[in-house]
């Protein structure tokens, strides 16, 4: 009832916080705990947010919006408050947060609009991560990177299962992998992820598909990489047995850290052996290999 109200003031959007539907979709498992601020999860009714531009016609409306909030058949009265928001370019805003960053011994991420001195002979990633997650600065792809760069000696078969911009598929090319597969469930994603190989000079290796998991992978490979969640992780797991070759690597990260155990558990009672673990803040990343 409210959004309409807001609808009916002529609001560029309209945004509804709900608790009971964050809680809900937490414990039906499909999102996770992290992906909320703790006074979001805190909070015990829900907020809705309008936006509406500042002008000589804002005080009428903000009366008007009291008005119609009195009149609904609420037991209390909703209170509202106001606060200006700065105005930016935020189609370009974003970037200013992304710099260039060296990584592990041997790798290093330059965004396309920005320029880099090439130090220690480092293979050089240049990403544009348009709309979909992953340009190198957030520790759950840094720890697959590194982990990466320790395992590929040349001619590898990865599988990339969830690959956003595409940088560790492009990662595993850049490294000496003959063939990887990357997948990704959001065609945004998929059409991000396919530029960035083209830019990256590494089409001849990396194919990008749109598809859920695994199901698009049907030959065997050598390692399996899943910068996910915990919950889509523990659901991958059986799978990936039918395409990992006995003595592949499966790199498994964007873990919360309270949920790792239940993740180690899940890999170990699968076959593989946990080889390695890095944690970074509140994330954790497993190197397993599977037995055989």
């Amino acid at each position: 009832m409210v959004s309409y109200i807001f609808d009916e003031l002529g609001a560029g959007g309209v945004v509804i916080e709900d608790p009971a539907l964050i809680a809900q979709g937490i414990a039906e498992n499909k999102w996770d705990h992290y992906e909320f601020p703790p006074e979001v999860l805190n909070r015990t009714m829900p907020i809705v947010r309008a936006y509406l531009p500042e002008g000589t016609g804002l005080e009428d409306k903000l009366v008007r919006l009291q008005e119609k909030l009195s009149a609904l058949p609420l037991a209390e009265v909703p209170i509202f408050e106001t606060k200006p928001v700065v105005e930016e370019d935020w189609a370009t805003a974003w970037m200013a947060y992304y710099k260039p960053l060296e990584i592990g011994k041997k790798l290093a991420v330059k965004p396309t609009w920005e320029s880099y001195t090439l130090q220690d002979n480092r293979l050089v990633l240049e990403l544009d991560p348009g709309m979909a997650f992953g340009c190198g600065n957030h520790p759950t792809t840094t720890m697959c990177m590194e982990f990466l760069e320790d395992i590929i000696k040349g001619g590898e078969q990865v599988a990339d299962v969830g690959t956003g911009t595409g940088i560790l598929a492009i990662t595993s090319a850049k490294l000496g992998a003959a063939k990887v597969l990357a997948v990704d469930l959001d065609p945004v994603a998929v059409k991000v992820a396919k530029e960035n190989v083209e830019l990256n000079q590494v089409a001849g290796q990396v194919t990008v598909l749109e598809g859920n998991l695994l199901e698009q992978v049907t030959e065997p490979v050598d390692i399996v990489i899943a910068n996910i969640i915990a919950n889509v992780i523990i659901t991958l797991a059986p799978d990936v047995l039918r395409i990992l070759k006995p003595g592949g690597y499966f790199i498994t990260s964007g873990i919360i850290r309270f949920r790792a155990e239940e993740v180690q558990e899940k890999l170990e009672q699968k076959g593989f052996r946990i080889m390695e673990k890095k944690e970074d803040g509140e994330w954790v990343a497993y190197l397993s290999v599977l037995e055989g």
